[in-house]
């Protein structure tokens, strides 16, 4: 499913930046019977190789997705979730940072993909046929549609901080990134995932410093693709990260499934999409943002240092309000200081992350402290 969500490791261990300023993060929740399977025995080294190695086409499921981050009530932020795909529109399917939320996937190829993301109030489509793109929200009755360059595998939609795994696959792919000399990898029983025999492959960190306590892959026992995803962290004893499916097929969906006509009342608006080459300027403006993130330490526990960016697209007016926003947000934040300078703090169950007065932004996997380390360091 990577044509729906394109997430590098540094997404999801760095840019919480923007996530610490609107005061969430996702994490998911699967669902899996006690009883466990009898299995042949594979080594860890074995199913990594299988993991890595799975065809992931054909395939279209259910995915359920809940949060336990323990994170505190900010203003203007809401921390329920399951509310609707149809309420927000697409921010929805590109937003789901808290409470508990439900995807349904169809996969046949790069050129035929569909999630739709369920709500209260309606559902929050993307879907992917041949050239023809579609972004559906039911709630608002309003449709995007794009036509693709020929040979287009995917389109490469713009990072966003609070993009989470839409499938167990996503979130293993990052998970095995993460993959150093820091990390165990071990084995440890069998369980059944979607009415499935899977083996669990547990990634447990070697540093002490990480609040990360181990990661749990559930992988299909016959088609070897992850069917689960378990992030536990070191302050709870159930999982703090976890996606799965709840229903899957390996059958070839439906052509009909990737097909959209948008319903009577739709406003429907169309969005070109440009095939040319990035600038000079793009290139040279990517490389700047990467240069004001700076990454102290290594493996699980490492943090991230960077610089709030400023938005210079908005108005007077715009700019006005958001820093007042931001302002408030803040202020809801317990204060903290140092030599490294002052702000205010968030913590989570996954993460910790300061926000300081003077624009900077630290966060990990990791205890206060370390991030007042960072903050520190030259």
């Amino acid at each position: 499913m990577s044509y729906f969500v394109d997430h590098p490791h540094s997404r999801w261990a760095v840019p919480a930046v923007a996530v610490v300023a609107i005061g969430g993060i996702a994490l998911v929740a699967g669902q899996s019977a006690n009883a466990e399977p009898t299995l042949p025995n594979r080594s860890a080294a074995q199913l990594l190789v299988d993991v890595q190695q799975a065809k992931l086409a054909p395939i279209s499921g259910t995915v359920v997705q809940t949060s336990n981050l323990g994170l505190p009530e900010l203003p203007g932020i809401s921390s329920t979730g399951g509310g609707g795909a149809g309420a927000g529109g697409m921010g929805s399917l590109a937003s789901a940072i808290s409470g508990t939320h439900t995807w349904r996937v169809w996969y046949a190829s790069p050129q035929q993909a569909r999630v739709a993301m369920l709500g209260n109030m309606g559902e929050s489509d993307v879907i992917r046929n041949g050239r023809d793109l579609w972004v559906w929200s039911s709630g608002d009755k309003k449709a995007t549609h794009t036509t693709l360059p020929a040979g287009t595998d995917s389109p490469k939609p713009q990072p966003s901080a609070t993009d989470v795994p839409k499938t167990p696959q996503e979130a293993a792919d990052l998970a095995l990134k993460a993959l150093d000399p820091t990390t165990s990898v071990t084995t440890s029983g069998s369980a059944v995932v979607a009415g499935r025999d899977a083996y669990e492959l547990v990634l447990k960190p070697k540093d002490s410093g990480t609040l990360v306590a181990q990661v749990r892959i559930a992988v299909d026992a016959k088609r070897h693709v992850p069917l689960r995803v378990q992030v536990y962290s070191t302050k709870t004893a159930n999982p703090a990260f976890e996606v799965g499916f709840s229903s899957v097929d390996f059958a070839k969906p439906d052509a009909s499934r990737f097909t959209f006509n948008p319903p009577p009342g739709t406003t429907v608006s169309e969005s070109p999409v440009k095939a040319e080459a990035p600038t000079t300027e793009q290139h040279k403006g990517a490389a700047d943002a990467a240069k004001e993130v700076r990454m102290v330490g290594k493996g699980w526990s490492a943090v991230a240092v960077a610089t709030l960016p400023k938005d210079s697209s908005a108005t007077g007016d715009q700019s006005q309000g958001a820093t007042k926003q931001l302002e408030r947000i803040l202020s809801a934040l317990p204060p903290v200081s140092g030599s490294w300078g002052s702000g205010h703090l968030v913590q989570g169950t996954l993460f910790s992350a300061v926000v300081t007065d003077d624009g900077r932004v630290a966060v990990g996997a990791v205890k206060p402290a370390s991030l007042y380390a960072a903050l520190a360091a030259k």
